[in-house]
């Protein structure tokens, strides 16, 4: 078994679990694109959760002995590209990652791909592919944009290990904690995300990814002009949420 799919309500729990280090290969990212595009597409899910098998690893990353076995750094990884979900298109749905434990590589490029990261008090993370000679293509990419030049440059550059208090001093952890805290701390902001209003997280989603490295002004002019932004402006779900208000009770978003 290399994945277990759980669903809970609206949330969609993924746990890796490939023994011993729950490294990733690339027929098992390919499942998890399969895994991830069938949640986007699914009007019943909101949330999703990513989590690992285990209290030592999360995921160190690319698995090597498929690379000693033959399989290539540039290998066909799925619909979603690396980890099922950080390349997949169209994802406006919230994806919480919860580290228990080792994120090293990949791992850790799946980790950034989320958008709200917990993480186990003893968790670790590290960008080691330099110690191979590879690229940490992701990272190269989306590290840079989250982190200041030199912490990023120093953490790829090297290798080394960063601590999960380190790794929220700089804004790439949410939250940490103990292990035994986790999951349920998952599942809890993942059962308030799932009462939300879908097509604002959709819209929030969608327009940070499109203006991510537009000039301020440039971006305002162009978000409100998105169909994701017009779809939430127009909607069935804005004069819920404004009725419920001055009702003073809870809104009933239906995604529409």
């Amino acid at each position: 078994m290399s994945l277990r799919i759980s669903r809970h309500g609206r949330v969609l729990e993924i746990i890796l679990d490939r023994p011993k280090a729950n490294a990733i290969d690339a027929e098992t990212s390919r499942a998890m694109g399969e895994i991830f595009a069938e949640f986007r597409d699914d009007d019943t899910l909101r949330v999703a959760i990513i989590s690992a098998e285990g209290e030592k690893f999360f995921c160190p990353g690319w698995d090597l002995k498929a690379a000693d076995a033959g399989e290539d750094a540039d290998s066909d990884y799925g619909v979603g590209g690396w980890g099922g979900f950080i390349e997949l298109p169209r994802l406006n749905k919230p994806v919480i990652c919860a580290v228990n434990g080792i994120c090293f590589g990949g791992g850790f490029e799946v980790m950034i791909g989320a958008d709200i990261v917990l993480a186990a008090d003893h968790a670790t993370f590290a960008l080691p592919e330099i110690n191979i000679g590879v690229v940490p293509n992701i990272a190269v990419v989306a590290l840079m944009r989250r982190v200041p030049w030199a912490v990023g440059m120093e953490f790829m550059l090297t290798g080394r290990r960063m601590d999960a208090d380190e790794a929220k001093h700089h804004g790439l952890v949410n939250e940490v904690m103990p292990r035994a805290d986790l999951m349920p701390r998952a599942h809890e902001i993942a059962g308030l995300l799932a009462d939300g209003p879908p097509l604002a997280f959709a819209a929030i989603k969608d327009i940070a990814r499109r203006v991510e490295t537009m000039p301020e002004q440039q971006a305002l002019e162009y978000a409100r002009a998105l169909h994701s932004a017009q779809a939430c402006f127009n909607s069935e779900d804005l004069k819920e949420g404004t009725n419920a208000f001055t009702e003073k009770r809870k809104p009933v978003w239906t995604g529409r």
